[in-house]
């Protein structure tokens, strides 16, 4: 894999963690808020407790899962056979 290989190879693995980022606030964002006015409890604790912290931790291991099966590979990062930088 060449350096320019390697390059754009991170630079895709940083575009889909922060879009991973995005969503997870997006989704906790719209579950914590949105569900703010249903006055559903589960053990004691408002709805939108449950939505915000449970399923944006169950959405952040699907997202995970997405990444380091479809996004992120596998690379030696060491340097290149024959290139010396001195």
């Amino acid at each position: 894999m060449t350096a320019g290989e390697k390059y754009r190879q991170t630079r895709r693995e940083a575009a889909g963690t922060g879009w991973a980022l995005v969503v997870l606030i997006v989704f906790w964002c719209l579950a914590g808020f949105g569900l703010s006015r249903v006055e559903v409890r589960i053990l004691h604790l408002p709805l939108w407790v449950w939505a915000a912290v449970g399923g944006s931790w169950l959405l952040a291991l699907g997202l995970v899962k997405y990444l380091t099966t479809r996004v992120f590979r596998d690379m030696d990062l060491g340097e290149e056979a024959g290139h010396d930088d001195r």
